[in-house]
């Protein structure tokens, strides 16, 4: 296999197949995770209650979109996050030629999904009060890292 091709070749190679689809499911899934996170930013901000996301005391978007750990120095984590897939969205389509894509995606995911986690334990641990739009959030974010994982590990090595 020759390792030096430029990225618009390699797109047709075996490597670039596989990038093909999984750069697919990639954008989809960082699409989506843009619109969770816009969602979750609206209700930080909404003066009203949430109904469709209050399953009882343990499962509620608005304790935990209204929280003081929704915020990160004054910025909201869902805008944050928003920030985040709308980066993983570029990368994914804009710049999926690039050599570098890969990489700077697994970068940005495993980045994201650190985030979650942490976000995830605060839910679980200090406010013991669940978000279905952020464990949604979660998923997506699991879903790319993974993804970006395979496409990386699918690369020629010499990228």
């Amino acid at each position: 296999m020759n390792h030096s091709l430029t990225p618009a070749a390699s797109m047709k190679s075996g490597a670039g197949r596989i990038a093909r689809i999984l750069l697919v499911p990639i954008a989809v899934l960082a699409l989506a995770g843009m619109i969770v996170s816009a969602v979750s930013l609206q209700r930080h901000y909404a003066k009203s209650a949430t109904s469709y996301c209050e399953f009882g005391e343990k499962f509620n978007c608005d304790i935990v979109n209204r929280s003081e750990y929704s915020s990160l120095f004054g910025i909201p984590v869902a805008g944050i996050g928003m920030a985040g897939y709308g980066l993983l969205l570029v990368l994914s389509t804009f710049k999926r030629l690039d050599d570098k894509t890969p990489t700077r995606l697994l970068m940005g995911a495993s980045i994201g999904l650190a985030f979650a986690l942490y976000l995830t334990y605060v839910e679980a641990y200090v406010l013991t009060t669940w978000c279905i739009l952020c464990l949604t959030s979660l998923a997506m974010i699991s879903l790319i890292t993974v993804l970006a994982g395979i496409l990386k590990v699918s690369q020629p090595k010499d990228s």
